[in-house]
């Protein structure tokens, strides 16, 4: 039957007599045709509409192992006794696939019965990891999604592939490939197997700038974090490409040129490209220099009345003229509001005006101290210490509880926080409190271990060769105590020692702590006998401020002289056996050199007294002094002067034995040998100490002209000056060889800041000496903690 439509366009086609007017037999034949293709899918299409339109008389499920039927038919939307509904049967199959129990699943009507035909996804058996031998197989297994007896997934099977590319690419390995496998199993089970290739390390090739003039690319590589590859590198990460350590990359170049004065300075864009053979990376910085600005007029100025701001002025670090930095201007804030808050002002902001004049390339500056929102600190909580008490945290903020807020303080407890070294992360936020005038501090922090183990290895000249080993916990019981036991053995000198110190001695800013201690030394090349030593010394600390620091000590030691050859000096041999020491010492030190190694610039001031005598066999009274000052001349060149002195008195008219006099050379007096210097018995060239010496030191620190500053080599040049000499032996059966002649060493030397610590090679010429003194003219000392 044709339907009704097909028929009035046939009509209409071959008019109404029933001839098809002006047209041919084939086009006659191809009009009849298309009605009849058309009439087919009308039918065909009414037919499927008649089913879809049917009643479901029944639901049968089939393929399904370990799902249960009734699980299945919880995720259908479409019952018995319902009308067929493509929609619905549509959700019900992505409600199915989203179980991910199936990879397979076809719903389809055979008559009035709804046949679901299901393909289960196998059971996990076992993930295991091939070819990994850089990254073990616990940490992949913590990393990846797949686990035995799970449902298995090709999604998640993928996702566990890219998860683990990430965690090679975060170890420098961009070139890793990972391919899993399938190993099918009896009853719907699969073992997952990852086999890796992981690759070599992908280092970066070459570090290129583009747009510097006024740095060189060498400058500019070692102001930044990443390196360029190198053997040396072996024991370092910076050399692989992290684009997280990028970013940190283009802030330290930022603040560099910020510092120089390039008040302009940007980074137009940082492109790492992987080589053609994925072995390595191409980092290159664009960058926009700018010009260079000096400082214009710097003032202070403020609305707190009563506020003196030609004091505050005499706490700038810059002046009118001085090349733009800046980190003074950064630091400048950060003393002028802990300077104004000292004074008695609770709540100060200063603001710093900045005007770019850029006609005569000047940057004018105006700190504005004013004040800030009262707020009050209304609760500190913390959060994250499994370990450490709370107390042991509330005591190195600067603020407390009902406090007014202050951001440089906010600020220095946070600093004093990650100073501890007991947490691997420190966040402080501010929190609204229950007043628009109150605020809560939000303390996070995530612990990490503070137990050590160390081992240690070095040679010198002076000590020989010596190994140690440390065991020492920083965060004892979680109180911030802290306890060192060591043991150092070397060809000669032994010591074994035990250390304890309380930070905050009854709950107040004071340092307390002991040591127990054993000693022996071999000092037959130097007086022909040996010493050993056993005792503890108490002693307690404070800090003035944060450069200047008192220590008090007390020291009970007995030691014993043995192992005197026949051949020593008389004065030697007279005093072989014990003597116990009691002393008490007082030592200040005011310190402020940025770093303990390749120091740039600070000083250090030290002075210690010492009396020993209230009980033993020793009665003397000691002082020393030493100074030493850092300059940088010019890029990475330092200069440093320095100098020390000591005395050492016997009262009661009492001898001073060797033990407690003063001997010089080697490390503290280049170009002479270890007790090379001072009061010698003629006879037998024995050194026997000194009660008075001195020694200056003037050194130049510069990179050596052709290698890599990222290296660590550094060129050294010196002159070292000193004497030693007054000693009580006159009179003792020995003819003393003894003066005060200042003795004067130059020379050059080498400092490698190596992976296994620091190492050093100097070479002396003495220029002044006497004929007595034993010279040296080549040092070598080498060093490490692992």
């Amino acid at each position: 039957m044709i339907p009704v439509y097909e028929t009035a366009f046939l009509n209409t086609a071959i008019g109404r007599s029933g001839k098809m007017p002006g047209v041919s037999l084939i086009v006659r034949w191809a009009v009849l045709a298309i009605v009849a293709v058309l009439a087919f899918t009308t039918t065909a299409h009414a037919q499927r509409g008649a089913v879809a339109g049917g009643t479901i008389s029944a639901v049968q499920i089939q393929g399904n192992v370990r799902a249960e039927r009734e699980t299945i038919r919880s995720y259908l939307q479409l019952k018995e006794g319902q009308p067929y509904d493509a929609a619905a049967a549509d959700r019900s199959l992505k409600a199915l696939f989203g179980t991910g129990l199936f990879s397979d699943v076809v719903i389809e009507m055979q008559g009035s019965t709804l046949v679901i035909k299901v393909t289960e996804n196998p059971i996990i058996n076992r993930v295991a990891f091939e070819g990994n031998n850089k990254i073990d197989d616990d940490k992949l297994r913590d990393e990846v999604q797949s686990r035995a007896r799970q449902v298995f997934t090709r999604a998640r099977v993928q996702s566990d592939v890219e998860r683990i590319l990430t965690i090679y690419r975060r170890s420098g390995r961009y070139n890793a490939s990972v391919e899993p496998k399938i190993i099918n199993l009896e009853q719907g089970r699969v073992d997952l197997v990852f086999e890796i290739n992981e690759g070599d390390v992908t280092g970066i090739k070459r570090i290129t700038f583009v747009g510097n003039e006024a740095f060189g690319d060498g400058t500019l590589r070692g102001k930044i974090r990443t390196a360029e590859s190198a053997w040396w590198r072996f024991l370092s990460s910076d050399d692989r490409f992290d684009p997280d350590r990028l970013n940190l990359d283009r802030e330290l170049l930022r603040k560099f040129y910020l510092s120089e004065g390039y008040a302009d300075f940007r980074v137009v864009s940082a492109v790492a490209e992987l080589s053609p053979d994925r072995d390595g990376f191409f980092l290159t910085f664009t960058i926009s220099e700018g010009e260079r600005y000096k400082f214009g007029e710097v003032d202070v100025s403020t609305r707190f009345p009563g506020l003196d701001v030609d004091v505050l002025k005499t706490y700038l670090p810059m002046s009118e003229g001085d090349w733009y930095d800046a980190t003074d201007v950064e630091k400048t804030i950060a003393t002028l509001t802990d300077i104004v808050g000292a004074l008695g002002y609770a709540f100060v902001e200063v603001r710093p005006n900045i005007r770019r004049n850029k006609d005569n390339k000047t940057v004018d500056v105006n700190f504005e101290v004013q004040e800030g929102p009262r707020v009050y600190v209304e609760r500190i909580n913390i959060s994250g210490n499994t370990r450490t008490l709370d107390k042991v945290i509330r005591r190195e903020f600067r603020l407390a509880e009902g406090d007014a807020f202050s951001s440089a303080k906010l600020r220095r407890s946070q600093e004093r926080l990650r100073a501890l070294g007991f947490f691997e992360k420190v966040d402080i936020s501010a929190a609204p409190g229950s007043a628009p005038d109150k605020t809560n501090l939000e303390v996070q922090v995530v612990e990490q271990s503070t137990g050590e183990i160390s081992f240690g290895a070095g040679y010198s000249t002076t000590a020989g060769i010596v190994g140690d080993i440390s065991v020492k916990e920083r965060n004892l019981l979680g109180k911030g105590q802290e306890i060192r036991v060591g043991l150092s053995l070397g060809t000669l000198s032994t010591n074994i020692d035990l250390s304890f110190t309380e930070p905050y001695f009854l709950d107040r800013n004071m340092v307390a702590g002991f040591d127990i201690f054993r000693t022996s030394n071999d000092r037959q090349s130097v007086a022909n006998y040996s010493d050993s030593s056993i005792g503890f010394a108490l002693r307690s600390g404070w800090a003035y401020s944060e450069h200047m620091r008192q220590v008090v000590r007390y020291t009970l030691r007995q030691t014993n002289i043995y192992n005197v050859m026949p051949w020593a000096s008389p004065v030697v041999q007279s005093q072989a056996g014990y003597t116990t020491v009691s002393e008490v010492s007082e030592t200040i030190a005011w310190d402020t050199r940025d770093t303990r190694i390749n120091t740039t610039k600070g000083f250090l001031l030290r002075n210690t007294l010492a009396v020993a005598g209230a009980i033993g066999t020793e009665q003397y009274a000691r002082t020393t002094a030493d100074a030493v000052y850092f300059q940088s001349i010019i890029d990475d060149v330092v200069i440093s002067v320095g100098g020390s002195m000591g005395v050492v008195l016997p009262y009661n008219n009492t001898y001073i034995k060797l033990n407690n006099l003063f001997f010089l050379g080697g490390d503290n007096l280049r170009g002479f040998a270890v007790a090379g210097v001072g009061p010698r018995d003629a006879g037998t060239a024995d050194a026997l100490g000194g009660q008075y010496f001195y020694t200056t030191t003037t050194e130049l620190s510069f990179p050596l002209y052709g290698i890599p500053k990222e290296l660590g080599l550094l060129g050294k040049a010196f002159v070292d000056t000193g004497s030693l000499w007054g000693n009580q032996a006159t009179g003792m059966g020995a003819s003393v060889l003894d003066n005060s002649l200042m003795r004067v060493g130059t020379g050059f030397g080498v400092q490698w800041i190596s992976p296994f610590g620091p190492i050093r090679v100097d070479y002396t010429f003495p220029i002044v000496y006497e004929p007595w003194d034993k010279t040296q003219n080549f040092r070598f000392s080498f060093g490490t903690r692992f």
